[in-house]
């Protein structure tokens, strides 16, 4: 055997692949970004940070990573590339030196009803095959352990077209795992009659409790009680059996009702096609309570809950059953299938080994694989998408990372930090947009943008090293050592919200008194139960605000005015001012540019290529017919107001000629969640995840709830505007307000008039109170991790 020789005698030059060590940006102008250079090490990890609205995301997330996507689509062809989501060019002059970007954001997962932990990551798959080599009895292929296929039976005549055509009798058989009752969802849905109508009245006397359906009137109404099925002067509770089938579930039939043609249709169907089709999201308030009380979901008889057909339920590997396995924590389960030993299925059990270790890892260890995809928190969802690649051989690729710490406790965070720098020391550059100092700490480089938010915001403030940012003088830099100090006097409760025998989920039999009049701060490990605890046991009803983390559902066409109601005052007023209809003030409606149809953009559709977006030449983007416009109020017309920041409209509508008090209400609340740069105009689909959370948290506040619930508010929060969070929080309470804040941040925790810290751990070893009492008391107590880690923050 042979080798060539080797010459130790160093290059004179280095070689020319060794130069493309930097990811170099010029010219950036997405969204608020103002012409941003910049250049970024490879292989490091770098951070970027600034004020809410500054420009990050922009910059990683729309610039670098959008065109690393859009230069791989490229790459297939163009019948693959017809399949796959079209991207423009983002608004930069030149990218150059990009790799591969795989990008982890706080996404949530898909509320699919049949979407789980383990089906939506590869550990269900693996399960499935598992059993269906091991489970005994044997059922079938590994189809047969799955609850999102139904099994398939047919049998006939097929013709074989070979030689002599000649029919052939053929059977054919799938068998799927899915429970036939619920069809795989482990949920039954019912409706609650008693919800819809009052049995104890007849139709002509107003017998439905439907929100909008009035007896006199509505067409609807009148369809029942003129459709001869039903006498309408007798009460419901005396129909027959045959009449109470007709009205309830009646198939569509054409009925004639004072002269006009129209269809009757059962109630159930009718219900379900009116309210229970749409996105509840979109629904009107009342509206959408009527529906959460209608609409009851209850665990399936037949399969428990499990999803799983009879066969699937009975067919184990020793006692465990694939229902059971997936029920089970994933750190319990993944000591179970490291207890296996069967060499005939040896690779598979290492790879599931490998992939149920590495949820432990990266501390979703608490999660079973039977849990819907819908109920993880951002932070959980984003921690689920990087199990993938914990243990991928790539290197040379770019990860970028939304706000990985959302979610965690103090706790965790170093855990977190510790794969962040595997992933880079394996040869990766990654990219984290973060707000948490502990995780700006282990940066390589930071780049820190601003100075402000929205066209405040967008430029490069600062380039280098962690120490350089402490002494550079930014917003930042200012903010990056602050610790609030705990308060010398809490406030007394008015009284207490009794919780008793809570067993949602993980918590084990609690009983808790949680005091009102006050700020009370819920905290504990990642899945120790706190959203269990506030979210699963304080009563939803009338005097309860809850503003969580579900995503706001928008178009492109929504914005923060048509969001929080703002619009209608306004439109209001114009028309008031100018004689005419509040229609003519909307884009979606009868003032809206003819050529655009109000988008304000003409958009050209290329296949697979990506669609251009070009400014509307009638309206020259401003979405409105030009007679509108020629209507004023204060001197301005309605897309000069829509252009306007949420500060400068709540200056504008606050005195003089424009003054309106129902508009000024709610610009005030969105000035005081801290989003006076906002325009009235942008569109929701432009706006962060923070944004949008407080966005939210500004059209709460108008409600007449006495207890406000919520969860997590400094999601996306800058050090800076921290403080700001903790006055809006002390101005709810001091309203008269009760304020539960399920919450990690130290910051908010010192500032607490109350604190429940629930643990020690997560999953089946939390569930339970560790300690309630003050912030003062837990930081001199340090008896749980989140007093060690509060002592540490407050420096006690």
């Amino acid at each position: 055997m042979s080798s060539a020789k080797r010459t130790d005698t160093p290059p004179s030059a280095p070689h020319a692949a060794d130069r493309h060590d930097m990811i170099r940006v010029h010219g950036a102008r997405e969204n608020n970004l103002k012409d941003v250079s910049i250049e970024i090490p490879k292989r490091r990890l770098t951070v970027f940070t600034g004020v809410s609205g500054s420009g990050k995301s922009s910059l990683v997330f729309n610039t670098i990573a959008a065109e690393s996507q859009r230069l791989i689509n490229e790459t297939y062809s163009a019948f693959v590339q017809g399949f796959m989501p079209t991207l423009a060019r983002p608004e930069v002059d030149v990218l150059d030196g990009l790799t591969t970007a795989i990008i982890v954001d706080q996404q949530r997962m898909g509320a699919d009803p049949r979407s789980t932990v383990g089906t939506a990551t590869d550990a269900n798959a693996m399960l499935r095959i598992l059993f269906s080599r091991l489970g005994d009895p044997h059922i079938g292929p590994p189809s047969a352990y799955s609850f999102n296929t139904a099994s398939v039976r047919a049998s006939g005549a097929i013709t074989v077209e070979r030689g002599a055509k000649k029919a052939v009798k053929a059977t054919f058989e799938r068998t799927g795992g899915m429970c036939v009752h619920c069809e795989g969802r482990g949920k039954v849905s019912d409706i609650d009659l008693s919800q819809l109508y009052d049995d104890s009245k007849s139709l002509a006397e107003g017998a439905f409790t439907i929100p909008g359906w009035k007896s006199d009137s509505q067409w609807t109404v009148q369809v029942y009680a003129q459709s001869g099925f039903v006498d309408p002067d007798k009460p419901i509770r005396e129909y027959t059996e045959k009449e109470l089938r007709d009205f309830l579930y009646g198939e569509p039939v054409k009925v004639k009702v004072n002269g006009v043609n129209l269809t009757y249709e059962g109630l159930i169907p009718k219900i379900q096609k009116s309210f229970l089709s749409k996105d509840k999201e979109a629904m009107q308030p009342h509206i959408r309570a009527f529906v959460e009380r209608a609409v009851t979901f209850t665990t399936c008889p037949e399969c428990d809950g499990t999803r799983l057909s009879e066969g699937a339920r009975n067919s184990r590997i020793g006692k465990i059953s694939i229902a059971d396995a997936c029920a089970m924590e994933i750190r319990d389960l993944a000591a179970w299938v490291r207890a296996l030993d069967e060499p005939s299925v040896a690779p598979l059990l290492t790879a599931l080994r490998d992939t149920l270790d590495s949820f432990v890892e990266i501390g979703l260890g608490y999660l079973s694989l039977d849990r819907p995809a819908g109920t993880l928190s951002g932070g959980e969802a984003q921690r689920v998408k990087m199990i993938r690649h914990l243990g991928s051989s790539l290197t040379d690729t770019t990860y970028v990372f939304d706000e990985p710490t959302i979610g965690l406790h103090p706790h965790d965070i170093q855990r977190m930090n510790d794969l962040l720098l595997r992933l880079r020391d394996k040869g990766n550059t990654v990219l984290v947009v973060e707000h948490k100092p502990e995780a700006i700490a282990i940066a390589d480089h930071v780049v820190d943008l601003g100075p402000g938010a929205g066209t405040a915001g967008g430029t490069v403030c600062f380039e280098g090293t962690v120490d350089g940012l402490r002494s550079a003088g930014t917003v930042t830099g200012r903010h990056l050592d602050d610790r609030a100090a705990l308060k010398e006097t809490v406030r007394e409760p008015t009284g207490a919200l009794e919780i008793r025998g809570a067993r949602t989920h993980n918590l084990q039999d609690v009983d808790v008194d949680i005091p009102l009049g006050v700020l009370c701060v819920v905290t504990g490990v990642a899945g120790s139960g706190k959203s269990s605890l506030i979210h699963g046991s304080v009563p939803a009803g009338a005097d309860v605000v809850s503003v969580d983390q579900s995503p706001i559902k928008g178009s492109r066409r929504s914005n923060p005015a048509t969001y929080t109601g703002l619009l209608d005052p306004v439109r209001k007023a114009f028309a008031k001012a100018n004689g005419v209809k509040p229609a003519l003030f909307s884009a979606n409606s009868e003032g809206a540019c003819p050529t655009c149809n109000g988008a304000g953009v003409i958009y050209t559709d290329l296949a697979m290529m990506a669609g251009v977006a070009s400014p509307c030449e009638d309206c020259e983007g401003k979405r409105f017919q030009p007679s509108v416009l020629e209507y004023r109020l204060g001197g301005r017309d309605i897309s000069e107001v829509l252009a306007m920041s949420v500060a400068q409209a709540e200056e504008f509508f606050g005195a003089g000629e424009a003054r309106t008090p129902a508009a000024h209400r709610i610009l005030e609340r969105l000035a005081d969640v801290g989003l006076g740069y906002l325009t009235l105009g942008q569109p929701l689909t432009t706006l962060s995840g923070g944004e949008r959370q407080r966005l939210k948290l500004a059209t709460h506040m108008g409600d007449k709830g006495g207890v406000y619930v919520l969860d997590e508010p400094t999601t996306g929060l800058h050090l800076a505007d921290v403080e700001q969070l903790l006055g809006l929080l002390d101005r709810l309470v001091d309203a008269g307000k009760s304020v539960i804040v399920i919450e990690h941040h130290q910051a908010v925790m010192a500032h607490a008039d109350w604190i429940i810290d629930l643990g020690p751990g997560a999953g089946h070893d939390g569930g339970r109170i560790v300690f309630e009492g003050t912030p003062a008391d837990l930081v001199a107590d340090r008896s749980t991790l989140t007093g060690e880690h509060l002592a540490s923050y407050v420096g006690a």
